[in-house]
């Protein structure tokens, strides 16, 4: 592991880094594509600001919410109120087009290349661009996706449904994309049917996001499949390789950014790529091979 006294910002312009990365692209024999929160932000999924007034404007005067996130850890009186939140939360950041193609320019760029994703985003945003989900590895869990909140058995249920009922419920109306809007004189619950909490079908207790939050978070068969999948992956693939983060933190680092760090440090002919606000910066040990970028990523991504 690196020490943190090692950590460097590369110097250079933006342009030659630019331009390094595009031929760092084209030279590599596969891509392991490294995404998280940053990127989903740069695609528009903010969870502040206009877009949470656009679509919480009831719960945030109800309950005094400043933004999605904060909202989720809202102690709710009642288990209809809090999936009057959750159903927006989980609707407008999986089931609604990202308002910035960002996935899909990001796709054009790698599609004729031998790469991989894995990702620590819950909102889809990869599988909805096009993809192909057996290169993808969600690692955190998916929006889309119900468990058992004990749980009593390791699987997970499409949610879909079940989240399109409880918004409908509170008064929204849905259009092209997913996109919400309220009907003319129509006001807006806050909090759904009791016959809508989603229960489950073995023991009937609550069903909860299969997002990982403690030990309880199911690793479903699909998981293990995506994860086999990765490791195989990256086992099978040396020489040029380009290791692309983008928009990882150091909220849990130790998924994608301390890996990609210690496989380009043990591959000569590897090349560490990294896009983000802030954070562009890699190991003293790799920073000959390395290309950190601080900006907006869609902005990078169209300029290659």
């Amino acid at each position: 592991m690196f020490s943190r006294r090692s950590i460097v910002k590369p110097g250079g312009s933006g342009q030659e880094k630019l331009e390094r990365l595009k031929k760092a692209l084209a030279e590599a024999d596969a891509v392991v594509i490294g995404g998280g929160a940053g990127l989903s932000t740069s695609a528009g999924f903010v969870y502040s600001g206009a877009r949470f007034e656009k679509y919480f404007p009831d719960l945030a005067e109800k309950y005094g919410l400043s933004d999605m996130y904060s909202g989720g850890f809202y102690p709710y009186p009642t288990q209809e109120e809090f999936w009057a939140f959750w159903s927006r939360n989980i609707w407008v950041n999986r089931y609604m087009d990202a308002p910035k193609p960002v996935y899909g320019k990001l796709l054009e760029l790698v599609k004729d290349k031998d790469f991989f994703a894995i990702t620590t985003n819950v909102d889809h945003c990869f599988q909805k661009a096009g993809f192909d989900k057996k290169r993808l590895f969600y690692t955190q869990g998916d929006y889309g996706l119900f468990q058992c909140s004990e749980p009593c058995h390791q699987r997970t249920y499409d949610n879909e449904e079940m989240i399109m009922a409880m918004v409908l419920s509170q008064g929204w109306q849905i259009g092209k994309g997913g996109e919400l809007t309220v009907p003319e004189g129509v006001s807006l619950k806050t909090a759904v049917p009791t016959e809508l909490l989603p229960r489950c079908p073995v023991c009937g207790k609550p069903l909860t996001m299969n997002l990982r939050s403690d030990d309880k978070f199911v690793e479903d068969e699909g998981w293990h499949r995506a994860a086999e999948r990765y490791e195989n992956f990256l086992r099978t693939r040396g020489g040029r390789v380009l290791f692309l983060e983008l928009g990882v933190g150091y909220n849990t680092p130790v998924i994608i950014k301390y890996p990609f760090w210690n496989m380009t440090a043990g591959n000569p002919d590897a090349v560490y790529a990294c896009i983000n606000y802030g954070e562009a910066v890699c190991p003293a040990e790799i920073e000959g091979r390395s290309i950190c970028i601080d900006g907006d990523i869609g902005t990078a991504i169209a300029m290659i």
